[in-house]
């Protein structure tokens, strides 16, 4: 089978595209052809060095929409499928032709829903899902911040957090980002280079809850942030140190929770992929390319350029 991967650390360079052994299944494992996965933050990492991986060659990829190639555990031949953990499988991940996956760790994707859907939804969505109702608790009628609006999970948090009957606010950094977050349901969006959020929202109504992408704005979050609110911790798109006001966390009563490796449980994903056949919620993707050209897609993730999520398509 095709796989892109990389025995050295270092630039998109380093992506190469080998043949390699088919894996085959044990146990508990089904044998999916993968037909999409996307580029996420921590490919690139790993791809640089800036996070471990098991061992070299490594083939990157979190997540693989594809189709079962034989019956297994439950699943059958021809059937559609999803998995956010990509990662775990032996031999890699959904950079590979095929994978072979724990059944526990499979979503079914529903008719109307094609596999470029199901992976621009994928591992951004579960973690939407786990910051605002998992972790967040996120009530009808409350007030959310998201931070990040146009990345794959802000995107994703826009709209389901609108499906729960609540009011978002959400960042972006141009008048054109903001219109299209506006056209997923944002009742607010706020240019975070043009104007202060925290301000805004202290004028506007404080939120109840916080999903804190940045890493850098927890005091941005903290000020925004009604007394007993809650934030919580998904990314540090702008860097991993923050310094707060310790006094104003105090007197808020605020519940900072960090996120972790956050993704919901594959009931809630096939929740989602139910949402996206009902056309109530819609990935954001920023491009689809073949999985050949994955180096570019990295080249184009580390420059911020795309809103929404880079496709990687396996033919």
């Amino acid at each position: 089978m095709k796989v892109v991967q990389f025995s050295q650390t270092g630039g998109p360079e380093v992506l190469q595209l080998q043949e390699v052994a088919d894996p085959q299944p044990q146990g508990n494992e089904v044998l999916i052809e993968v037909k999409a996965s996307t580029v996420n933050r921590l490919d690139l990492f790993q791809r640089a060095g800036k996070r471990p991986v098991p061992s070299l060659p490594f083939t990157p990829g979190l997540e693989a929409a594809g189709i079962v190639l034989q019956d297994s555990n439950g699943f059958h031949t021809g059937e559609h499928v999803l998995t956010t953990r990509a990662a775990t499988p032996r031999g890699g991940g959904g950079y590979a032709g095929k994978l072979t996956v724990a059944a526990t760790d499979l979503a079914r994707i529903p008719e109307g829903v094609s596999f470029e859907e199901a992976a621009g939804a994928g591992l951004a969505a579960s973690t939407a899902w786990s910051g605002l109702f998992d972790l967040g608790h996120l009530w009808e009628g409350e007030r959310v911040l998201i931070w990040a609006g146009s990345s794959g999970v802000g995107s994703a948090a826009i709209q389901l957090a609108k499906q729960a009957n609540t009011w978002v606010a959400a960042t972006a950094s141009s008048e054109e980002r903001a219109e299209v977050l506006r056209q997923l349901g944002a009742d607010l969006v706020i240019n975070h280079k043009q104007e202060n959020v925290s301000k805004i929202l202290q004028e506007q109504g404080a939120v109840n809850l916080v999903l804190e992408l940045v890493g850098s704005t927890l005091q941005e979050s903290l000020n925004a942030c009604a007394v007993h609110g809650r934030i919580i911790l998904i990314g540090n798109l702008g860097g991993q140190q923050a310094t707060v006001d310790t006094q104003s966390w105090r007197l808020k009563q605020a519940d900072v929770i960090g996120g972790g490796l956050a993704r919901t449980s594959v009931e809630n994903e096939e929740k989602i992929l139910s949402l996206i056949a009902a056309k109530r919620f819609k990935p954001l993707i920023a491009r689809t390319l073949p999985i050949e050209q994955a180096a570019e897609a990295h080249r184009m993730l580390d420059s911020g350029e795309p809103q929404g999520k880079l496709v990687l398509l396996h033919s």
